[in-house]
Parts: C-alpha cells; sequence; structure tokens
C-alpha cells in the first residue's frame, strides 16, 4: 500500500467502524470526496513516505470493540481538528467534515473514554492531596481488577485446554 492511500484507508477503516455499528454512511460517495481532499493536499507529495503512516499501525493494538471505539474517537477528532484549518466552501471538505462530526456525536462514549485516560494520565502523582486520595481509593481499584476478568482471548484458551485433557 502507498502512503498516498493511508488517509483514505484510515478515514475508510474509520468509517466502515462506525457504520457497522449502526450508522448509515455511504463509503462510495466519500470516496470521491476524499479522493479531491487528495488533490487539495497533494497526497502524492514525495514527503507523505516520510516517518510510515500516522493511524494505521495505531489501529492494529486496538482490538476490542471498546477498546476501538476510543482510538476511533480520537482518530475522528484529530480529523476534525484538521479541518477546521481547512477551506470549508469546498463541497467535498463540508461533506466529508459533516458526516465526521456525525460519526463523533453518535459515539461520544469513546470520546469520554479518551478523556479519562488523558485525565488519569495528567494527574501529579507527586501531590500529597492525590497521594492521599489514591491510597483512600487503593482497595477498590484492586477489588475492580479481582472482578475484571482477563481478556476474553485468554479465557477462551484457557478453557480449550481444559476441553482437551
Amino acid at each position: 500500500m502507498t502512503c498516498q492511500t493511508y488517509s483514505f484507508f484510515v478515514l475508510s477503516a474509520v468509517m466502515i467502524y462506525f457504520v457497522h455499528f449502526g450508522n448509515s454512511l455511504n463509503l462510495a460517495q466519500l470516496q470521491n470526496d476524499i479522493d479531491q481532499l487528495k488533490a487539495d493536499f497533494n497526497s502524492s507529495h514525495s514527503d507523505v513516505a516520510d516517518g510510515g503512516p500516522i493511524f494505521i499501525e495505531k489501529l492494529s493494538d486496538w482490538t476490542e470493540r471498546n477498546e476501538k471505539s476510543i482510538i476511533l474517537s480520537q482518530i475522528v477528532s484529530r480529523y476534525l481538528e484538521m479541518f477546521e484549518n481547512t477551506d470549508k466552501s469546498k463541497a467535498h471538505v463540508r461533506h466529508i467534515s459533516e458526516e465526521l462530526y456525525t460519526l463523533k456525536n453518535s459515539h461520544s462514549d469513546g470520546s469520554k473514554k479518551a478523556k479519562d485516560l488523558m485525565d488519569i494520565a495528567k494527574l501529579q502523582m507527586t501531590d500529597l492531596k492525590i497521594q492521599r486520595k489514591a491510597v483512600n481509593e487503593l482497595f477498590s481499584v484492586l477489588q475492580k481488577l479481582v472482578e475484571t476478568p482477563a481478556s476474553p482471548k485468554r479465557k477462551r484458551s484457557q478453557s480449550q485446554r481444559r476441553c482437551r485433557c
């Protein structure tokens, strides 16, 4: 796959994922709009290949439906941020942007989950008040960890091993 097609592939993957879970979106219609967008951004320029893809590799690490919802909502947000500085007088830009906003609004749970992750990452764990609160919640957090089963793949493989005995 050439680097020129990465943006189309990622945008398509994002939209196919959301379509699969209940939204109606015509990717064939959007393909023409995305081709026009590629021309606007001169995505066939040689520097597009530098450093590899920006989204595709990250998508492969997120396998579960809820996980994908989180990463895809972040990718959609990044595309929307890109479109904020793009000429919206062009119909194809408006159309893609509108579809992305629709997808984002209909899957806001992923955005909230991503925000929660960012909020946790920003916690100043050297702050004494934060440390006190964290220690206060430690038992409850550990309970949740114990209650939450390991990944489904692991459970299936363990049960398959038991069946073979």
